[in-house]
């Protein structure tokens, strides 16, 4: 008991420390511009002017985003940085630690492996829908934005409102847990690391990743880059001694005759939740889409990083599963509570530590993986009056949605001090995966509604209808083997129809109430240093077949959204 409290008083000093740390940094980059107080007088919806500019390399953004002086999100995601997010978001801890998922339900090697594979075609043509999308409607928030305009604003504030309210903030709050077990076991070899300990680590992991992601946008790029390129090495390395494994006569469970024999009776209600499983496995795929607004090229480079990442994430997952098959029987996988340390144990001796190390490594990229595609998601809800209008602003000389970056970290850490995160995110998995096929379906009727709009890329309509079949298919089985779990989700979800027809549809607030809203947006303007994203000059002086194409696509496609516009600009 003495140490324990010896214990938790070290973590809660070094957390001081490091809170102490990012305050101070956030404060020197807030400090860095001061807002001139007459930019403030004419309210907190005034667009910045051309004398605002965008410290390193501000003349570079303006100048890809079609010229003009005003604050804006800069476009610094090349296609490395953009395969990064996508493989980055998808590879969390879940192919190091508990693969077992696909394994226990599939019943057999061979249908297992056959289970990853299906499901990573599946989730190729997902994303095939999904850069038809991105590049019609060019604008960053991903399915939100894409269910707002094809189906209205009710439609896309019930899918910001779910993920907002918990699917963000309980996805990330585990992975920083994962994060911080991991980092802590070596110093608990003989028993389960403090449980306070756990939540501070991590939230300390939130806090250090929140001060990256609003210092700069290439450092949170790098970021990802790095712990990515860390992720995929580790692996590399698993892949390779499978291949090894392989070629020393070790390859019993890949044979035809023992790939296919059960360990278990086949049962169609398990096989499907086995591709059910695999699914979620490969969640993330769509996260590039959340910040199309700051590629380079988005019309070029957002298909292309699909096109790299997807395949090369299917490859890894095969090729990382049937590795551990070759160290591993099935019963040893299935019993394992964190399978690739347990691999590593078996054919590393000595250097078995490279493991864990890599599970963290691979949990603190997603984690800011997830802080900066969410933070725009929430950016792109403000913009379209769906959430408070200070979420929608930027930093006047660094160009990051700081508002948006704290927002999602304070909802993280409020979500590290529950319990019952766990039960929340099997409740809401089922309504992330619903919007999917939403917006899949989206894609088939803009093409009935829209037909002349125009599409830098644009698929057969065979691809949208496969992938509806096989959601269609999983959607059905989940509802029938888990009812209760997906009607709360469905329950979950529905709350936000009252805030929605109270906070945007409603157009005649108390004038008391606006007045408020307005004062805590200025003095959060006041704070972050943060104003409007300004109106590029190419948009509005440029004559070009370009820039009428770029407004016809950014224009909304919901016949309701001037009434939603309008009754955004009093929330």
């Amino acid at each position: 008991m003495h140490h324990y409290w010896l214990r938790s008083l070290f973590y809660s000093l070094i957390a001081a420390w490091i809170l102490s740390v990012c305050v101070r940094g956030i404060k020197s980059a807030v400090s860095d511009h001061r807002i001139n107080h007459t930019n403030m007088t004419d309210g907190p919806r005034q667009r910045s002017s051309a004398a605002a500019t965008c410290g390193d390399g501000a003349a570079e953004s303006g100048h890809e985003s079609g010229g003009g002086g005003g604050v804006a999100l800069k476009k610094e995601i090349g296609l490395v940085s953009a395969c990064g997010i996508i493989v980055g978001n998808i590879i969390g801890s879940g192919i190091f630690v508990s693969p077992k998922g696909v394994m226990e339900n599939a019943s057999s090697v061979g249908l297992a492996l056959i289970v990853w594979i299906v499901t990573g075609i599946i989730t190729a043509i997902g994303a095939l829908c999904y850069a038809e999308l991105g590049v019609t409607i060019p604008k960053s928030g991903g399915d939100y934005a894409y269910v707002k305009d094809i189906f209205g604003g009710l439609a896309g504030f019930l899918r910001l409102w779910i993920a907002v309210l918990v699917i963000y903030p309980t996805n990330q709050a585990v992975i920083a847990l994962t994060f911080s077990n991991y980092v802590l076991q070596p110093l608990f070899p003989t028993c389960f690391p403090p449980e306070s300990g756990l939540r501070i680590l991590a939230a300390i992991c939130l806090l250090l990743l929140t001060w990256v992601n609003c210092s700069s946008v290439r450092w949170a790029t790098r970021v990802q880059d790095v712990f990515t390129a860390g992720k995929l090495l580790a692996l590399a390395l698993i892949i390779i001694m499978g291949i090894v494994q392989i070629c020393k006569g070790e390859y019993y469970w890949l044979e035809p005759a023992n790939a296919f024999e059960p360990f278990q009776d086949y049962d169609v209600g398990l096989i499907a939740l086995a591709f059910l499983q695999g699914s979620f496995a490969y969640g993330g795929w769509n996260f590039l889409n959340y910040v199309t607004e700051e590629l380079v090229d988005p019309y070029v480079n957002l298909p292309r990083a699909i096109f790299i990442s997807i395949p090369l994430v299917t490859f890894v997952y095969v090729f990382a599963n049937i590795a551990y098959v070759t160290a591993m029987s099935p019963q040893e996988l299935l019993a394992s509570n964190a399978v690739a340390v347990t691999f590593g144990e078996k054919l590393l001796g000595v250097m078995s530590w490279i493991m864990p190390i890599s599970v963290a490594l691979s949990t603190f990229g997603g984690v800011n993986g997830s802080l900066f595609t969410s933070s725009r998601l929430f950016f792109a809800g403000a913009r379209e009056g769906h959430l408070p209008s200070l979420l929608a602003m930027i930093h006047v000389k660094r160009c990051t949605p700081i508002p948006a970056l704290l927002f999602t970290c304070l909802s993280t850490l409020l979500m590290l001090c529950t319990s019952d995160m766990y039960t929340l995110i099997n409740y809401v998995g089922f309504i992330n995966y619903l919007f999917y096929g939403v917006t899949v379906a989206g894609q088939i009727v803009l093409r009935i509604k829209e037909p002349n709009l125009h599409r830098p890329i644009r698929i057969s309509l065979a691809w949208p209808v496969i992938y509806l079949l096989f959601w269609a298919f999983l959607l059905i089985f989940s509802l029938y083997s888990e009812p209760v779990v997906c009607g709360l989700g469905m329950a979950i979800m529905l709350t936000g129809v009252p805030v929605y027809f109270l906070g945007v549809y409603w157009d005649n607030k108390p004038e008391c109430f606006n007045a408020f809203v307005a004062k805590m947006t200025y003095l959060g303007q006041k704070f972050c240093v943060v104003v409007y994203p300004g109106e590029t000059k190419g948009e509005e002086e440029t004559g070009s077949e370009q820039g009428e194409e770029l407004k016809e696509a950014r224009a909304p496609l919901s016949q309701d959204h001037e009434q939603t516009e309008k009754s955004a600009a009093d929330c």
